[in-house]
């Protein structure tokens, strides 16, 4: 296994922004429980409030691609970190169930705009090669701070669920400090380039609505852990909170797993193959879920649940980087990222049904199903990256800096050349 290249220091320094975010994002998997339990709302009303708050991160997913591309990625992370500190304030101090609709609401509609220029920095900052990688790390990097969050969301909640969102807030506003210190300004795009990231149609390109749809299925049971999983836990006779240990057990596998996904023998793996893998992994892991009643069974199982969640998530967003025309990823990560709203807007309506109707383990048993189902799928539908993957050292050729720097040319619009002409401009 050959020395990986380094990241740019951009990126680096978004990497440690978002791992201080991450140690207090720890609320959300207790909203539910947070206003079923200290609102007196049952199951179902409870499902609706979460419900409404994923369905507001989807405009807020496209305003985040958008401005991304318009504003700058800078601007638009900032804007989201202060918006979702105020929602999770909102939600900390609400006495009623209205106050934490609104709430949530609010946090909704702020969660994910800083997500796409995010994933844009993180996708055009390294060259096309690296990407696998980088996105790799990124997951690590918010599954490094997921570890401290799962510690303090299993103290925490035991106390008062109203000080998992008071947390979170304060880290959101601490990343945001970070992000206007360490990164530099956004640049104006020129004029060329402006008028090719307006004529990008990304719901055109018939690659990317394949890969959003397998997606948005994906996202759909990754949001049954983090959801529905407290609820499970408490139907097994066990506290809520224990769902942050299995959350911490997740994330230190992903951080300590990182030298498996440089293996060459995955690397070597076609993007389609890869996939299919990966959510063979997930199978693996809630079929644990389904059967495991110790501890260490749960443990052990969200250990396996989060290799599989690794893989996916460090090849499918190279995957649509790579297929996003120049100066227009800010958008397509948007459009593919939509996905998630989806999935964060009917996983707790599903989830909450499913546990009412048929139990803890008829519901893993589902999802786990639908995972042997994607892989299947992907094998046969997944569109291959036009790049391969590569995790060693690139050759001493001189390309890597240039491909490096028109990388940073095209985040910040200052190169107007369109590599894929055909998916653009038609409309």
């Amino acid at each position: 296994m050959s020395r990986p290249e380094p990241l740019p220091r951009t990126v680096r320094m978004l990497l440690l922004a978002r791992t201080v975010n991450q140690l207090g994002a720890f609320s959300l998997p207790f909203l539910t429980a947070l206003i079923s339990a200290d609102h007196a709302a049952g199951l179902t009303t409870a499902g609706l409030v979460t419900a409404a708050f994923g369905l507001a991160t989807i405009p807020s997913r496209l305003a985040g691609g958008y401005l991304a591309d318009r504003i700058g990625p800078r601007t638009t992370i900032l804007l989201g970190l202060g918006g979702c500190a105020a929602a999770q304030l909102t939600i900390a101090v609400s006495a009623s169930p209205v106050g934490a609709v609104a709430g949530a609401v609010l946090l909704g509609l702020a969660f994910e705009l800083y997500e796409p220029p995010s994933q844009a920095i993180v996708g055009e900052s390294v060259p096309e090669r690296q990407r696998v990688r980088a996105f790799s790390l990124f997951s690590a990097a918010l599954a490094a701070g997921a570890m401290g969050a799962g510690l303090l969301a299993a103290l925490l909640g035991r106390w008062d669920l109203r000080w998992l969102f008071v947390c979170d807030a304060v880290t959101c506003l601490a990343c945001a400090l970070l992000i206007r210190v360490a990164l530099p300004r956004d640049r104006r795009a020129t004029a060329p380039a402006r008028q090719t990231a307006t004529a990008v149609r990304p719901l055109r390109d018939r690659a990317l609505l394949t890969v959003l749809a397998l997606g948005t299925a994906y996202a759909l049971i990754n949001q049954q852990t983090v959801m529905t999983l407290p609820l499970a836990l408490e139907r097994q006779g066990r506290a809520a909170a224990d769902a942050g240990l299995l959350f911490t057990a997740a994330a230190a596998t992903t951080v300590l797993a990182q030298p498996l996904v440089r293996a060459r023998r995955l690397a070597r793996l076609s993007t389609r193959a890869a996939l299919a893998s990966a959510h063979v992994l997930l199978a693996a892991g809630l079929t644990g879920y389904a059967l495991g009643r110790s501890l260490s069974a749960l443990l052990a199982s969200a250990a396996v649940w989060s290799l599989g969640d690794l893989l996916v998530m460090g090849r499918v967003y190279a995957l649509v980087t790579s297929l996003a025309p120049a100066g227009a990823s800010g958008r397509y990560l948007a459009v593919f990222g939509c996905g998630w709203g989806v999935a964060a807007t009917l996983a707790p309506l599903l989830g909450t049904q499913l546990l009412a109707r048929t139990g803890v383990t008829a519901l893993w048993w589902t999802m786990a199903a639908l995972c042997l189902l994607l892989a299947a799928l992907h094998l046969r539908v997944t569109p291959e990256s036009p790049v391969a993957p590569s995790y060693g050292r690139l050759q001493s050729t001189g390309r890597a800096p240039w491909r490096a720097s028109r990388s940073l040319a095209r985040l910040n619009g200052r190169e107007p050349k369109n590599p894929r002409s055909a998916d653009i401009g038609d409309g």
